[in-house]
């Protein structure tokens, strides 16, 4: 796997009604028309400013250019080496040589940007999306949406204003099986379904050790990588991919993993609201500076069924011998998912179902691309689109909450709070150093 609304959260009837006003005739308004020149064709070129280019923005950049209609005018980046490596992916794969810069607001005044990839650490997701929406472009922006529940909110609520398509980079809500498992479960057959479980077991997830603080490499504007998180000394383990495992810039395994496997895990139940969540887990296994749990478990409470969440680092022998997937467990039988494919076992004592095997898909994120530059053209809404990237998103932040604060999370999803535990809603916010601000925060 290297795998909102508007002011108030989506409840069940709130996640349709919030989806309603981003149809088509919404998105093609004059309105629309204004903020830029003219939005692409059918067959029209597709401008493109990549806005982080680590591994995930060079993988995606890759998958991009697999559609002829893009171009990458711009590559932006805080440190020269990655710059280099946007470049030679332009270079290789349509013989041009975009421009560079270090400052992705630069990527956002150009007139020559229709779309903008953001693949930057968690902490600067929200920003760029926020302020290309602004500027009158579309954003293809990689998961979680947001580094925490009041920026995703924010994302929403800027899509909204200015009318933008904003697709979430899960690539797996494009996969052709797990969509199928989606519908299966969603048409009844699998009968009542009461618990959800997710997991991931990671041998490949090994301690960072705990390298002392010194300088940044060179060719790296480090105070623009640090931008709105905490300032603090530069320590390479809390920099390029690492940076995951700390509190100031991402959510751990849980935002990183969990996002995904939640999001697959909520196709097949639908888009109610969590009333709770209760986290337990620790730093087990792994001898580091790093700050996220590596052995954390979940246990959601939602309307109509309960959905468990647990990762572990240091092994991948996870349950029924896979290293992650998912289970759904019906009154009729269990589904058992994961990228090599899902199986039905029946219920033992009916003969509703039979035993089915079903094989897996190729890799999903040349679709998920596709579908999002299907809808920059046509104005409709992605399959990943952000309300629903917000609402995956907010059930894993929610997680990490209770973790944090070691209790029991009762969430009030009509006003996105946490009822009475305010240290806990204090971390639904977003606290921005100066001299950084973001529009539309409701909890700055």
């Amino acid at each position: 796997m290297k795998v909102i609304s508007r002011r108030k959260f989506l409840g069940n009837s709130a996640l349709a009604a919030s989806l309603a006003p981003l149809a088509v005739g919404s998105l093609t308004s004059p309105f629309v028309r204004s903020a830029r020149a003219a939005e692409p064709g059918p067959n029209d070129k597709v401008r493109l400013g990549l806005i982080g280019c680590g591994g995930m923005g060079q993988g995606d950049l890759e998958c991009f250019f697999l559609n002829p209609e893009v171009d990458c005018v711009a590559v932006c980046d805080i440190d020269d080496a990655r710059i280099a490596k946007g470049v030679e992916i332009c270079q290789k794969k349509r013989n041009t040589k975009p421009d560079t810069v270090k400052d992705f607001r630069r990527v956002l005044d150009r007139k020559d940007v229709d779309v903008v990839l953001v693949a930057t650490p968690d902490h600067w997701h929200a920003l760029p999306t926020v302020l290309a929406c602004q500027a009158g472009k579309d954003v293809y922006v990689e998961k979680p949406l947001a580094k925490t529940i009041d920026e995703g909110r924010a994302m929403v609520e800027a899509a909204r204003r200015h009318q933008r398509v904003v697709q979430m980079g899960s690539q797996w809500r494009s996969c052709k099986h797990i969509v199928e498992v989606g519908e299966f479960i969603r048409s009844g057959k699998l009968g009542k379904v009461s618990i959800v479980r997710g997991w991931a077991y990671l041998d490949w997830l090994p301690g960072i050790g705990k390298p002392a603080d010194g300088p940044p490499p060179p060719g790296v504007d480090y105070a623009m990588w640090l931008g709105p998180a905490p300032d603090r000394p530069f320590n390479p383990n809390r920099f390029h991919f690492n940076f995951r495992w700390f509190w100031d810039y991402a959510g751990g395994l849980m935002t990183d993993w969990g996002v995904h496997l939640i999001n697959m895990m909520l196709m097949g139940t639908g888009p109610d609201s969590p009333k709770s969540a209760y986290s337990c887990g620790g730093k087990f296994v792994l001898d580091d500076n790093s700050e996220t749990p590596d052995s954390q478990v979940t246990v959601y409470e939602f309307p109509n069924y309960t959905l468990i969440w647990e990762h572990k680092a240091g092994l991948n022998n996870g349950l029924y011998n896979r290293s992650w997937g998912i289970e759904w467990s019906g009154t009729e039988g269990n589904i058992i998912l994961n990228d090599e494919g899902w199986e039905i076992r029946p219920e033992k004592k009916k003969a509703n179902l039979d035993n089915q095997r079903k094989p897996g898909s190729p890799d999903p994120r040349p679709a998920h691309v596709r579908n999002f530059l299907d809808c920059v053209k046509s104005r409709q809404q992605p399959v990943l689109n952000v309300d629903i990237g917000h609402h995956v998103s907010t059930v894993a932040h929610l997680g990490n909450l209770s973790y944090r604060t070691g209790r029991k999370i009762v969430w009030d999803a009509a006003n996105q709070k946490v009822v009475d535990d305010p240290q806990a809603d204090a971390l639904v916010g977003v606290k921005y150093r100066d001299p950084w601000k973001l529009p539309y925060a409701q909890r700055a």
